[in-house]
């Protein structure tokens, strides 16, 4: 049986991560409030943050940056697309 949690960013009951996904209090705070499907939309928000920000997540400074976007995506108001992103258009 999945484990269920009540997702803080979709506000309802759905199945839950199957492990941390970061190591120490923010993994462990995803894990307990964090739904798979959440997370699923993070990683295609954090590729965006990541290409629009030009972060190389091998430096302490970008994995601050992104940390602080996850953070804010699913415990703060949400919002962390870059103020000047455009979507790319179809091709």
């Amino acid at each position: 049986m999945e484990r269920m949690v009540l997702c803080a960013k979709l506000g309802k009951e759905l199945p839950g991560l199957a492990r941390p996904p970061l190591k120490g209090e923010l993994g462990q705070r995803l894990f307990e409030h964090v739904s798979q499907q959440a997370w699923q939309l993070w990683l295609r928000q954090s590729t965006m943050i990541i290409n629009e920000y030009h972060l190389n997540l091998t430096e302490p400074e970008s994995q601050r940056i992104l940390r602080e976007q996850m953070e804010q995506f699913f415990f703060g108001d949400g919002d962390t697309t870059p103020a000047d992103y455009v979507p790319p258009g179809p091709t």
